[in-house]
């Protein structure tokens, strides 16, 4: 029997014709990252390994989750590897001013390209397989071996097969995809496997929402997520990267555990209710609720930080007015994109009509800062997890959804329909 996309990868950087699912395999890295919460944890786990990086360019250390340094903590993790990234000579260390949010930053500096196989001591490292990459998050002993020779081990995981037809309606995104994929299946539904997107509906889908998909392949438990490549893919890689990519195609007659249709085009507005991703409602069926009234709107992360996110949160803000009793935290996820925003004008939107508009940084997502939530709080996010005490105090609540529906909220004061706000 065939190969899946993630499977024929794993075979080519493991040195083997073929892989099945559950064998353990052994295979050559093209990435392994870090961050300044994950880095400094495996420090002293390389340090017991190696003196020096296997390959100073397939290293990456991204300081984003607690930067600008929060408190003395955070700034002694980022001056370890800063220090560390210094004295190995890395090529790819991206300090305050100059880096974003990592999932978001490596994409945009070309440091990924399909038919990579890339670690990341982050959850969702997964993001990259946007790009046709076997892309996935792992521990910090594992990013450390990583680190000193280059190679790791992996169980090579089942999949499933999503085959997505049609054309997404207008306010649906690439957000909305995935909540509701999740909460079709679960937060279990993928357990270590890898969910693979093929179709034509794919080319209805911009690279932004394919990396908003991918991103949340964990959240169903994903080993990771995968897109067939296709004419869009190739030309974004082409743009951002001058590395040599391959493409790798499933087989026809590939295995696959489960094999799921798609139709982008009856697929509404999704909000993730607390505390479950999967827990996905249409903005119909909160339309029928009482209305669930809100403190906070988080526009950003490694899910929804991208020049599309903030461009369509924008459209719907301007004119209008945040409600008074809203704060809305604006996050772009890179430096590239902060100054687009500028340059486009979508920063003085954001701040004309009452959001706060802030450096790259993770911040709020996992809440670091700039955004924590007191008791009772609840918060529309278009971050990736609305986990008990994700973004503060346990008895926050957060909800998931889509930039749209974030700035909708944010006008309403209330979960908000974007679908219902007059677009100036």
């Amino acid at each position: 029997m065939g190969m899946t996309m993630s499977q024929k990868i794993l075979a080519k950087h493991a040195g083997l014709d073929k892989v099945v699912a559950g064998q353990l395999i052994e295979a050559k890295l093209d990435v392994v990252m870090a961050n300044d919460i994950t880095g400094p944890m495996a420090l002293p786990i390389f340090k017991q390994m190696a003196d020096k990086v296997f390959d100073t360019e397939k290293v990456v250390l991204v300081p984003d989750h607690f930067m600008p340094a929060k408190d003395i903590k955070s700034a002694q993790n980022a001056k370890d590897i800063r220090e560390f990234s210094h004295k190995q000579c890395l090529k790819n260390y991206f300090e305050i001013g100059q880096m974003g949010i990592e999932h978001a930053l490596l994409p945009e500096k070309g440091i990924v390209v399909a038919g990579e196989l890339i670690i990341g001591a982050d959850s969702h490292t997964c993001t990259y397989g946007a790009l046709g990459a076997f892309s996935t998050g792992v521990g910090t002993t594992d990013i450390a071996t990583g680190m000193a020779v280059g190679e790791l081990w992996f169980k090579v995981p089942a999949a499933i097969k999503f085959v997505l037809s049609g054309k997404p309606k207008k306010f649906v995104s690439g957000k909305d995809v995935i909540l509701h994929i999740i909460s079709l299946i679960g937060v279990d539904g993928a357990l270590y496997k890898s969910m693979e997107f093929v179709g034509e509906g794919i080319k209805n889908l911009s690279m932004d929402d394919r990396f908003t998909i991918a991103n949340m392949a964990i959240e169903a438990g994903a080993k990771n997520g995968i897109f067939e490549v296709d004419d869009q893919t190739i030309d974004y890689i082409q743009k951002h990267s001058k590395k040599s990519y391959e493409v790798f195609k499933a087989d026809e007659d590939a295995i696959y555990e489960q094999v799921i249709e798609i139709d982008l085009g009856a697929i509404r507005p999704t909000v993730a209710f607390p505390h479950l991703p999967g827990n996905g409602k249409t903005i119909d069926e909160v339309e029928a609720m009482e209305k669930i009234e809100i403190d906070q709107v988080v526009i950003g992360s490694c899910t929804n930080g991208r020049i599309e996110d903030l461009r369509k949160a924008a459209a719907i803000l301007k004119g209008h007015q945040v409600n008074p009793n809203v704060r809305v935290i604006v996050v772009p996820a890179t430096q590239k994109i902060y100054l687009q925003c500028v340059m486009e004008g979508l920063t003085e939107i954001f701040v004309n009509s009452g959001c706060t508009f802030n450096t790259p940084s993770c911040g709020p997502c996992m809440g670091g800062h700039m955004g924590v939530l007191a008791a009772g709080e609840k918060c529309v996010s278009t971050t990736n997890r609305n986990f008990v005490g994700r973004m503060g105090h346990v008895d926050s609540m957060i909800y998931l959804a889509s930039p749209e529906v974030a700035a909708a909220s944010a006008i309403a004061g209330y979960i908000a329909n974007p679908e219902k706000v007059e677009v100036i």
